[in-house]
């Protein structure tokens, strides 16, 4: 049996473990080929603080409720047992609430492994609303030594920039509602909308998350490049979305050709014609114009994060990827080279386990994997701006 482990050194560390696991356990976060940190640093430009993960927009105000009414304890264990407690009476409190659309838990109940807690705790740091630069375990240990009145004091704008450093939320934290943690909905408040667009332009005024949560940008789009107001949004936000239009479209490709070779490789016929068809519509409507003229020299350096670090193989297979289809105009009838580069990249990164290489963990493949477009998680930040619009 393997193992995957981590030495806690820091926060930034942990939430690049937390981001690893992910990668085995979530269908948006496949990454079959190694695309993931190229995809996460899009993602990271455009919605900061969003995650796969996450369902609804009010958990970013259920998290710190909860957590600012902990009581102080001199065991951690406890103060953390109290907050596991907390987020499954919230849980119930939101089915209570008739809520049937993204409650974190709603089928495991009082056996929720992923509390809403560990989906949300980056994404707050992220938008300034937690002030506490340490672990949810950290919290634990450190809640002894604040007051429970410094911890919970979110008024007198007076003193409120000198309080910064020692309260671990955001001093205009809207009040908890009284019944929390008996019945809850997801409708937010004028206040609490107001102070999450606040707290979304104050700490990322330049990501196109702030830029539509403070214009009302919701829209029905099934990807980020058919928002009807594309053409509205900031240069640097606009040249970053046809970056990723054009990337997500040529390496859609390359994740077709992986299912298709290993249904091929599988022997089953009916998965064989259903990705020969994807391939075929792929390639009828492939921009191989567009893709001539596009530079990954400047994707390089418009897209480049620092939270993600884009190792030297990964730029080479996309380079060599990019440069296979303008010679072929989106893959020609002859997928040799195409075969090999797929099958070459992915043994190189899955090495014994490559499905290419085991027999055993091709007969475990179910018949998809990462055979979707990159969305780079506007799913979830287009559910976050429908819960603010309401708001």
């Amino acid at each position: 049996m393997s193992a995957i482990g981590w030495i806690d050194f820091d926060e930034a560390e942990r939430e690049r473990a937390q981001r690893l696991m992910q990668l085995f356990t979530e269908r948006d976060t496949r990454d079959e080929l190694g695309l993931g940190a190229i995809r996460d640093s899009i993602a990271d430009h455009l919605f900061p603080g969003t995650s796969t993960v996450q369902t609804r927009l009010r958990y970013m105000l259920f998290v710190p409720w909860i957590f600012s009414q902990l009581t102080a304890r001199s065991d951690a264990r406890e103060v953390a047992e109290q907050a596991r407690t907390d987020q499954i009476r919230l849980r119930n409190a939101l089915v209570a609430g008739m809520q049937d659309n993204g409650v974190i838990g709603v089928n495991a109940g009082s056996k929720l492994k992923r509390l809403p807690a560990s989906v949300y705790w980056s994404g707050l740091h992220t938008w300034g609303i937690r002030r506490f630069p340490g672990s949810i375990e950290a919290y634990a240990a450190s809640l002894p030594t604040w007051s429970r009145a410094v911890a919970k004091d979110h008024a007198d704008d007076d003193h409120s920039a000198d309080r910064t450093q020692s309260t671990p939320w955001h001093p205009r934290l809207p009040e908890a509602p009284a019944d929390l943690l008996q019945v809850a909905t997801f409708a937010l408040t004028d206040e609490e909308a107001a102070f999450i667009v606040d707290r979304l332009v104050d700490s990322n005024p330049d990501s196109l998350l702030a830029f539509l949560a403070s214009r009302d940008g919701r829209a029905d789009a099934d990807d980020i490049w058919t928002h009807p107001h594309v053409a509205d949004f900031p240069s640097v936000s606009r040249r970053i979305v046809a970056h990723a239009e054009i990337f997500s479209d040529a390496m859609y490709g390359a994740s077709l050709l992986y299912n298709l070779m290993l249904s091929e490789r599988r022997g089953n016929a009916d998965w064989v014609g259903r990705y020969e068809d994807q391939l075929a519509q792929w390639r009828q409507s492939f921009d191989a114009a567009r893709l001539q003229n596009w530079s990954l020299d400047i994707f390089w350096q418009e897209t480049g994060h620092p939270a993600h670090q884009v190792l030297e193989p990964t730029r080479r297979f996309v380079s060599e990827w990019v440069e296979l289809l303008r010679a072929t105009r989106g893959l020609g009838r002859d997928r040799r080279k195409a075969d090999a580069m797929v099958e070459t990249r992915e043994r190189r990164l899955k090495k014994g386990q490559s499905r290419f290489a085991n027999r055993a963990a091709r007969d475990r493949w179910q018949g998809s994997s990462g055979a979707y477009r990159l969305q780079f998680r506007w799913s979830q930040a287009r559910r976050h701006l429908d819960d603010l619009a309401r708001g």
